[in-house]
């Protein structure tokens, strides 16, 4: 990386830091683990025991969060937090007869894990996480368990795509998803910069195949707007999900920001969405959470924000512009918003750095 673009992206951080703080950041990742961002991630969202809590789901934690957590965990070179969250997630939600994580842990439960199918979105970011800690941490114990995780999700969540059957679908599960006459998937669950790098870590090929599909299938959902958080198809093609939320909302939301992270920042997805930011967002105004994905209005609105930072970032790669209206971090927001937000911050600096906040 050359220099200016190293001191272009540690200015992004700078900015994004918790708001009132200064934040020097330097250009060693190793630096950034005692950093503001993380330790008010860490101090709202994940407890002593390694598991990231959703507070406004039960207060449950899910494949998901400890897949996002850990993930983040690299990032911030904090060996001991991945460790944590790595063993709690193995305690309590790898009790699958496969190597697949179940989805669901509740606290308040006899029995906390009542519905032990997977999910595949949460088992991608764990395996993730695994393959950027081996080379992290120097533990290619890590590597190993990712190499499980790939296989797995390739024998159960990688299936041919109805109508083409040359190109393949990526699974929300192994179980309950492949009905009848179509199957149901959710397109937030593809991050094609993961599924690329688990594939190369792991030789899984499978993985970099399907995330070349998924790109396309993207691609054909967003010709006519906006990309629903779940779309069925068939051997007649795809279409808003019959039994599952179908507008744009908080799934789908995600589309845009694993695309630009992936380095594909002018795909139609990407596109759609920040046409309707630049269209509804203002300075101080709530911004879109859930849109009808063929008219574009929108139903509902946050002022969370790590959503504004998903709008601003969508807007500045789109246009392919110097500088995004990102706000600061806080954690005064719930898990998902801010662990969205902060996937933002490192969307900027390791694929986006002309977005750096204004």
């Amino acid at each position: 990386m050359k220099r200016r673009t190293l001191l272009t992206a540690a200015s992004a951080i700078a900015a994004l830091s918790l708001p009132g703080r200064a934040a020097a950041y330097g250009n060693d990742q190793g630096a950034l683990s005692q950093r503001p961002i993380w330790q008010a991630w860490k101090a709202g969202f994940l407890n002593s025991d390694g598991r990231v809590i959703d507070t406004l789901q039960q207060s449950a934690s899910h494949s998901e969060g400890q897949g996002y957590g850990m993930v983040l965990a690299t990032f911030f070179d904090d060996a001991d937090a991945f460790r944590q969250m790595f063993q709690w997630t193995e305690r309590h939600l790898a009790i699958r007869p496969d190597p697949l994580l179940a989805w669901r842990w509740l606290p308040a439960q006899a029995n906390p894990v009542p519905d032990r199918n997977n999910a595949s979105d949460g088992d991608l970011f764990y395996a993730w996480s695994l393959v950027r800690a081996a080379a992290k941490f120097g533990d290619r114990s890590y590597l190993r368990r990712a190499q499980e995780i790939a296989d797995a999700l390739v024998e159960t969540c990688v299936v041919p795509m109805p109508g083409a059957p040359d190109r393949t679908v990526f699974l929300p599960a192994a179980h309950g998803f492949v009905h009848d006459a179509h199957l149901t998937i959710n397109p937030s669950y593809y991050m094609p910069l993961a599924m690329r790098e688990i594939a190369a870590a792991t030789g899984v090929s499978a993985l970099a195949a399907c995330a070349q599909h998924g790109e396309g299938l993207l691609d054909a959902l967003s010709r006519d707007g906006l990309v629903p958080d779940w779309v069925d198809i068939s051997d007649q093609g795809t279409r808003p999900a019959g039994a599952l939320p179908s507008n744009a909302g908080y799934e789908a939301m995600r589309v845009p920001l694993f695309l630009i992270w992936s380095r594909l920042s002018q795909h139609m997805a990407v596109r759609r969405m920040a046409a309707v930011y630049e269209r509804t967002v203002e300075p101080g105004r709530s911004v879109p959470t859930v849109i009808e994905p063929l008219s574009g209005v929108v139903l509902e609105t946050s002022d969370n924000p790590g959503y504004q930072a998903l709008a601003g970032l969508s807007i500045c790669a789109n246009r392919n512009d110097l500088g995004s209206t990102m706000p600061p971090f806080t954690p005064d927001q719930p898990y998902y918003p801010a662990t969205l937000q902060v996937f933002s911050m490192i969307a900027v600096l390791e694929t986006s750095p002309e977005c750096v906040p204004l």
